[in-house]
């Protein structure tokens, strides 16, 4: 078992103290805090501490304040600090003087805004030879700048060809538009206005300027450039201004995490006028250490138990550590079991069971010599360059899909390309031919979906004895007397259709209608050697009417369940059609374009897909057998940011 008990610890002493114990408790990265407020009664005079915590606005501060400059702030791990005196008044003046620098840059920013908006509306002019100077003082003659449909201008043309004082000459054009200037006599301006309303012209408002349009327009792009030289300059006395205080505000963001954190520990606390009371878990393996810290401290003692059997107390989980070498192959899989849920106290460490038919099943399902190295490099690089988790497991998953392409023959599809190395190792050829073995393949598929299923129900037996649920362990339908009943209806099954029957016909005739009628009254004998409460049925009439239902429902999911792995054989061949599909599509010439193209496509999809199939027989067929997936994770209290659960 890789889930390591956990101790509740219950530390008390006296009020002046407590920052004392807080501090040791969140530099051990050991102690979960629980509110004490669940293990200790309110009539012995114990109250919460209700002040707020001063530090949580001063790193709020501290951290906008680094944000508005672009730069993150960083812990520091070294011993060195910075004093407890005017970190308010510090933060203002470092907030002051950089608002100063960010509104500089506002300023420049909305000005250069402005231009390449005037960039913008200027350009649709751009060859207009006139002055806008001289165009805006125009007393008898108004002019609107904007764009119309092309087909408005047609209509212009046509419709309104008559009418005298109608004057639009376009200046560019995008591809559903005309830009141009329309002028009108003012005493014919509304008259005109709505003449261009109903040819759908869009007015523009046009900055006012001196100078034709291109002269703005150069006017404008000096001006940019010289603000951009305005912005850059800023830039550098922002980069400056940081680099003068990074050290004091790093040093001061780390000393704010440090009091935050054993601040923060107060809210979990009990006290009154004279003592505290803390209660938090611990694992087993660190308590002695935390302990004697504890003692350490004057006025301070730790009492250490089991953890109450109590709905209201949620225990926390932590994984054991483990070798290098199990961290590299199995952990990468928590990934996937969190997914599900994490692990409660009761349940088992499955990660191993996960790694090792998580990898096989996708080595079987994906099985190609080539493809599977080429997803193992991805998976590493995925690692290495992105710290994906799942690059972790694709490197496993890769390596077992080569084994088994191994095993079929097929490299990038190429069915005989091993057929020397089959020889020199004096075999007649490869192991297992995919599409001249069909039914093989398929009924292997059922056996190994047999397999799993008897070791996902020996996995819930193992951990209803660990809970010590001997009644669940023997009677459930996961537990001995479905095993039972699952394992004679596979007997009964493989001997009608011809297959192996180890068991005699009458022997596992017994044996089924026993482990039924079992499974039919498991509530009771579960109830009475587990010493549930309510065992005994209200109404037998509902109680045998509705197990009658629940037998059936046993014996279906049985059925469904091992059918489901008709999917791995079914992936196999799957595989090799589609490489039989690249390679017909190549042609006889062998197309190498194809064949590579081919090759990514298979893998990129079949790889998605093979990955998902293969976690779907996890959950729905095995994990929902034995794994409840109810527990939460140990985040012990911690001096840093970041919070350290293993």
């Amino acid at each position: 078992m890789a889930i390591e008990r956990m101790k509740l610890m219950k530390i008390s002493g006296t009020l002046g103290q407590l920052a004392a114990v807080s501090e040791v408790l969140c530099e051990s990265e050991s102690f979960q805090p629980d509110a004490a407020s669940n293990y200790i009664s309110s009539s012995m005079g114990f109250l919460p501490f209700s002040e707020e915590n001063p530090y949580t606005q001063k790193i709020t501060a501290l951290t906008d304040f680094a944000a508005s400059l672009g730069f993150p702030l960083e812990e520091q791990t070294a011993s060195e600090t910075v004093s407890d005196d005017a970190d308010d008044d510090y933060i203002r003046t470092v907030e002051k003087r950089a608002s100063q620098l960010l509104e500089t840059r506002r300023i420049l920013t909305e000005q250069k805004e402005v231009c390449e908006d005037g960039i913008r509306k200027y350009s649709h002019f751009a060859g207009l030879d006139l002055d806008l100077d001289s165009i805006s003082a125009c007393e008898f003659i108004k002019v609107r700048f904007g764009h119309m449909p092309k087909e408005s201008l047609a209509r212009l043309n046509t419709v309104f060809r008559d009418y005298p004082y109608l004057l639009f000459c376009p200046c560019s054009e995008d591809k559903t538009d005309y830009w141009g200037v329309y002028f009108a006599p003012v005493d014919k301006l509304d008259e005109v206005d709505g003449i261009f309303a109903f040819l759908l012209f869009e007015p523009f408002s046009v900055p006012g300027a001196a100078g034709t349009v291109d002269e703005v327009l150069a006017e404008i792009r000096k001006s940019i450039a010289i603000l951009e030289g305005q912005i850059s300059e800023n830039e550098d006395h922002l980069r400056a201004f940081w680099k003068e205080e990074e050290a004091h505000c790093n040093l001061l963001y780390t000393k704010l995490l440090r009091q935050n954190a054993v601040f923060s520990l107060r809210s979990y606390a009990l006290h009154n006028e004279k003592n505290f009371m803390l209660v938090g878990f611990v694992p087993e393996s660190r308590v002695r250490g935390l302990s004697e810290r504890i003692d350490k401290i004057e006025d301070v003692s730790a009492e250490v138990e089991e953890p109450p059997k109590s709905e209201k107390v949620s225990i926390p989980v932590r994984y054991k550590q483990r070798g290098p070498l199990y961290r590299a192959l199995v952990s990468p899989y928590r990934y996937y079991i969190e997914m599900y849920g994490s692990p409660g106290r009761s349940d088992v460490d499955v990660t191993p069971f996960v790694a090792v038919t998580y990898t096989i099943l996708f080595g079987i399902m994906f099985g190609d010599l080539g493809q599977g190295l080429v997803v193992s490099l991805a998976g590493f690089l995925m690692w290495k360059l992105k710290k994906m988790e799942l690059g972790k497991i694709l490197i496993p998953c890769g390596l077992s899909s080569a084994v088994f392409g191994f095993l079929f023959g097929s490299v990038f599809g190429f069915e005989e390309m091993l057929d020397p190395v089959y020889h020199a190792l004096g075999w007649g050829g490869k192991p297992l031919s995919v599409m001249d073995s069909i039914n093989t393949v398929l009924l292997i598929a059922i056996g190994i979906g047999v397999f799993l299923m008897v070791c996902a129900m020996l996995i819930h037996i193992y951990a209803s004895i660990k809970r010590r649920q001997f009644g669940e362990a023997l009677f459930s339908q996961n537990g001995l007397a479905g095993m039972v009943l699952y394992l004679m209806g596979v007997n009964l099954a493989s001997g009608f259709m011809g297959g192996p029957a180890p068991i005699p016909t009458n022997v596992c005739g017994v044996l089924l209608g026993v482990s039924a009628v079992l499974l039919y009254i498991k509530e009771i004998p579960i109830g009475i050697i587990d010493k549930h409460p309510d065992w005994k049925p209200e109404s037998w009439p509902d109680f045998l009417l509705q197990n009658f239902f629940e037998l059936i429902e046993y014996v279906l999911s049985y059925l469904s369940n091992t059918l489901s792995f008709l999917r791995v054989g079914a992936y196999v061949l799957v595989h090799a059609g589609m490489m039989m599909v690249v390679f017909s599509l190549a042609g006889e010439s062998e197309n190498l374009f194809v064949i590579i193209l081919g090759n990514a496509l298979v893998i990129v999809l079949e790889g998605l897909l093979t990955g998902i199939q293969v976690l779907r027989l996890e959950y729905y067929e095995m994990f929902s057998r034995f794994y409840e997936g109810d527990g939460k994770p140990f985040t012990p209290v911690t001096l840093h940011k970041q919070i350290h659960t293993n």
